[in-house]
């Protein structure tokens, strides 16, 4: 599923210069439960209305816009303005863009229209992106270019490693983790500049999704061995192959043509039982053996039979297994405990229950016992606060983590309105349950990090403030949208993960 449309002809904007110079993205092809992950509000923000900014589009041009919709940075830009962190207003511009010669300018401006950082000849927020190509900058560190070569400072501006290096790019998919490069050799550094591998490597990859598992590096003979994030060696690099894969101190590798998982001695535990080896669990290994996927025991027993287009390990006593096209859930004796009949399942870090896709866009919510506890439309599973905003039967609805049904208030405290639903229509009541917005909307959403609320008539949509006060009257035809979002008179782009806001249709 494609999360949105691109850039149309009317808004004259050249892609390859966004895409290609500034960000560098691939095209967005994620699956129904990334964009749900994707389109979550950002759970580091609460709900105390503050101060943040946002890169604007209007009548062809780029600006900057703050949580109220005040103009901080005026519509004079030809290209997009990077806001790498909407707290802080440091705000990258580009000028001067030449495709054919691959080169551009960049300046980087505060609130008050101040050059900052003006020693180095170029400054640039660090992309970065997973699987499901969602994009985010790298935190508090920007690329600086000096005499050529590039270094790194932080948002106040301190140098935090030197201008010695041909190129500096982030590690995709792993955060804070930064290659470096030097004379044709690869090292890797954190957002903090400390070096935690000396360029002096071919390549380096990570090993998992966090920085905190390590790297693997490869040598000129592409030989690997694998470094954990305290810069200590944990394989040698003598190995043909090591896969991102590990668990109770095992490791997959491949040597002299054989695939097999050893231990932190270098001692073959398992091999020639399997194709590859797709997880460890404790003593358990999942294996794929040709087209299929099972589960053996550090012996070679099998646990599970090789039966599965895919298996993964949840709450150490289940499977999610797919099988014949549909996702299901088995238990460790291979028992079907949630049937194979959704889309697919998947389970967020940090919480002990699954969400199960169905075909009609509805989500089954199931416990960590399999038990099926609330069915509706996912809008949000926020594990800072600990809660699930789910519609259902139209009412959006609040539970937490043990399924308890909730008030809105229970979570947010700091807003001023909160959504009802009366005889088919929506409005809006305080916390004490004052109705302040009458019953006229035909759909609207929970008030935003920033204290509006996004309300419709018939096809189109509009905006109130905090205080239920209309801002725009609802007149904007959003059905491209993925998600709905207003600041002021502002609504959030169709391509989320370039993440600006514009006016009009």
């Amino acid at each position: 599923m494609s999360n949105g449309r691109r850039y149309e002809a009317k808004r004259k904007l050249n892609m390859k210069k966004v895409l290609g110079v500034i960000i560098g993205v691939a095209v967005i092809i994620m699956s129904i439960f990334s964009i749900k992950m994707l389109l979550e509000p950002n759970s580091k923000q609460d709900n105390s209305f503050k101060i943040a900014y946002f890169s604007a589009y209007q009548d062809g041009k780029w600006g900057v816009i703050d949580q109220d919709g005040n103009q901080i940075l005026s519509f004079d830009y030809d290209e997009m303005i990077i806001v790498p962190d909407s707290s802080k207003d440091i705000f990258i511009t580009m000028m001067d863009v030449n495709l054919n010669e691959g080169t551009y300018k960049t300046k980087i401006l505060n609130k008050n229209k101040e050059e900052l950082f003006t020693e180095y000849e170029l400054i640039e927020a660090i992309d970065n992106y997973n699987e499901a190509q969602n994009l985010w900058f790298e935190e508090n560190v920007l690329r600086v270019k000096k005499d050529g070569k590039y270094g790194l400072i932080n948002f106040a501006g301190k140098l935090i490693l030197d201008c010695n290096y041909d190129e500096i790019v982030s590690l995709k998919g792993t955060e804070n983790s930064l290659l470096i490069k030097k004379d044709g050799k690869t090292g890797l550094a954190s957002n903090v500049g400390d070096v935690i591998v000396p360029a002096e490597y071919k390549e380096i990859k990570s090993f998992g999704d966090n920085y905190a598992n390590g790297y693997i590096v490869i040598n000129e003979n592409g030989k690997q061995g694998l470094i954990g994030s305290n810069k200590k060696i944990i394989l040698p690099i003598e190995y043909d192959e090591i896969k991102p894969v590990s668990g109770n101190n095992l490791y997959v590798v491949k040597k002299d043509g054989i695939l097999k998982i050893i231990n932190t001695s270098q001692e073959t535990v398992l091999e020639s039982q399997f194709d590859d080896v797709l997880a460890i669990q404790k003593e358990d290994f999942i294996l794929k053996r040709g087209d299929t996927v099972g589960v053996t025991n550090i012996s070679g027993e099998e646990k599970i039979p090789f039966i599965y287009q895919e298996l993964k390990n949840i709450n150490d006593n289940y499977y999610i297994a797919k099988k014949e096209e549909k996702y299901g859930v088995i238990d460790k004796s291979n028992k079907t405990v949630v049937d194979f009949q959704y889309l697919f399942i998947g389970q967020r870090q940090d919480t002990n229950f699954i969400e199960a896709e169905k075909d009609n866009a509805q989500t089954d919510i199931y416990n960590s016992n399999m038990e099926l506890e609330i069915t509706g439309i996912v809008s949000e599973v926020n594990t800072e606060k600990g809660y699930i905003s789910i519609r259902i039967d139209e009412e959006q609805k609040y539970y937490n983590f043990k399924f308890e049904e909730k008030q809105e208030k229970d979570f947010f405290p700091n807003n001023t309105l909160f959504l009802s639903k009366k005889d088919g229509k929506y409005g809006y009541k305080d916390k004490n349950g004052n109705l302040i917005v009458d019953y006229i909307y035909d759909d609207a959403k929970p008030q935003n990090n920033y204290g509006y609320c996004s309300v419709k008539k018939g096809n189109v949509w509009g905006c109130l403030n905090k205080d239920g006060n209309i801002v725009l009257e609802p007149s904007i035809n959003l059905d491209s949208n993925l998600v709905i979002d207003f600041i002021g008179k502002w609504h959030l782009s169709e391509d989320l993960n370039l993440y600006y806001y514009e006016t009009g249709n």
